[in-house]
């Protein structure tokens, strides 16, 4: 049994899918597969039910779980004991922009828990300045963008670093086709305002689409797609999130592509939590 195994298997439970776990882990769907299979041969029991829509845990996963997330904090305890960092940093997140990143906080206080990040809206596109106070923002950039340094407005240049991509999807009423189609005109959809990077995407890839409702909540989006009210469009790890609800793939999927940008040389807090981002 090996520390990635764990990893995997707790990804899958706390994602309820392995799509949505090989996009948490960065990795394809097929790979989270053939780890969850080895370990229940392994084991000699399976741990998860594999149903059309949704993923759960057996019995045997259920007891496995507590386990398996215990050595995976010792691990991260263990490591931060070598190298702990401390201080306090400053992340700017766009409202809708990053829907686990508070799973993110969790891992990142697991491994320095003596690191404290404190965590505030910006609106989408917004960078850092020579008076920003904020350390890291996150932000959409275009795909296949490398690590890059960008002149600042200030003396010290940005670094843009890229993070796992995804792609945008339609999330509609339970039921229904699982493509979407290539012409969002005639839909009902729900948006969100002008500043959230959801809305600045979609306005990129689908400019000639009717907005009919607008919110500032991804659970209240969820809630009028789930009535037929309207249809919206959401990165992956957010429909995600609504495990009933339809998530319709485009045949030519419009990116998600973020980033973090932050000054160069980053000080050990502000790299330790671009390693957790990562």
């Amino acid at each position: 049994m090996e520390l990635r195994q764990l990893a995997v298997v707790v990804a899958v439970a706390e994602e309820g899918g392995f799509t949505a776990a090989a996009q948490r882990l960065r990795t394809v769907q097929s790979t989270v597969s053939t780890v969850v299979r080895a370990l229940e041969r392994d084991l000699g029991t399976p741990l998860f039910h594999r149903t059309t829509h949704r993923v759960v845990l057996t019995p045997a996963g259920e007891a496995f779980m507590p386990a398996a997330r215990a050595a995976l904090e010792a691990v991260a305890r263990a490591r931060a004991a070598v190298s702990p960092v401390a201080g306090r940093v400053q992340l700017g997140v766009c409202p809708g922009l990053l829907s686990e990143w508070h799973r993110v906080l969790a891992a990142l206080r697991h491994v320095h828990p003596a690191l404290v990040v404190e965590v505030r809206q910006v609106r989408a596109g917004e960078v850092l300045c020579a008076e920003s106070t904020v350390d890291v923002v996150l932000t959409v950039v275009a795909v296949g963008a490398a690590q890059e340094v960008v002149p600042s407005a200030g003396s010290t240049d940005l670094v843009t670093t890229p993070l796992p991509r995804e792609e945008l999807v339609l999330a509609t009423a339970p039921g229904g086709s699982p493509s979407a189609p290539a012409d969002l005109s005639e839909l009902s959809l729900v948006d969100f305002p002008p500043g959230w990077a959801i809305r600045d995407a979609v306005d990129r890839a689908f400019p000639c689409r009717r907005r009919s409702l607008e919110v500032d909540d991804l659970a209240v989006a969820a809630g009028l797609v789930r009535a037929g009210l309207a249809a919206c469009v959401l990165p992956a790890s957010a429909a995600s999130r609504f495990a009933d609800l339809t998530v319709r793939r485009f045949d030519r999927p419009p990116p998600w592509q973020l980033a973090a940008v932050h000054r160069g040389d980053p000080s050990p807090a502000v790299a330790a939590l671009l390693a957790q981002l990562g």
